[in-house]
């Protein structure tokens, strides 16, 4: 077996979510759980298959986030992984909705950050093994650093 990492894009100004799910029809049922949760979100969705053909099946309501997501699954080359590639929405407005897609198994990611994924690979294929999502920690923040924190949330209108 032979460890490989394979680092993916992100769309500028968005973010990617790298999952896992066994069935063909995760890619539709993954955009009907995306655009009705967050109409005005653009995004792409791609899901490489582990059986039969196994094609790389892409959706999605935006053709260069469609490419994206397309091109971040096929460099992973692991069966039964998604990625989804998105723009005007944030992973936390979805993730519920993709957590309850019935063929979802686990979700890798959710980020902005730089992220590279780590996979195994042998005769048989290849399969994700984790994620280094972003940089590694510096410090424990400061009652300063939290009082930023604080101050970001809700400047971006997620706490009141």
């Amino acid at each position: 077996m032979d460890l490989k990492t394979v680092p993916l894009e992100v769309p500028e100004g968005g973010n990617i979510i790298v999952g896992q799910t066994h069935f063909i029809k995760s890619v539709e049922d993954l955009y009907e759980a995306l655009v009705n949760t967050v109409p005005q979100m653009k995004f792409g969705v791609a899901f490489n298959e582990a059986s039969g053909p196994c094609l790389t099946r892409v959706d999605g309501n935006d053709e260069v986030l469609k490419s994206l997501a397309a091109r971040n699954a096929i460099a992973v080359g692991a069966g039964h992984i998604f990625v989804i590639a998105m723009r005007d929405g944030y992973p936390i407005n979805v993730l519920g909705r993709i957590k309850d897609v019935p063929e979802v198994c686990s979700i890798f990611c959710a980020t902005a950050n730089p992220v590279t994924v780590i996979v195994a690979q042998n005769d048989q294929g290849r399969g994700v093994v984790g994620v280094i999502d972003g940089s590694s920690p510096k410090g424990v923040e400061t009652p300063d650093d939290a009082a930023k924190r604080r101050d970001f949330l809700r400047k971006i209108g997620y706490k009141r």
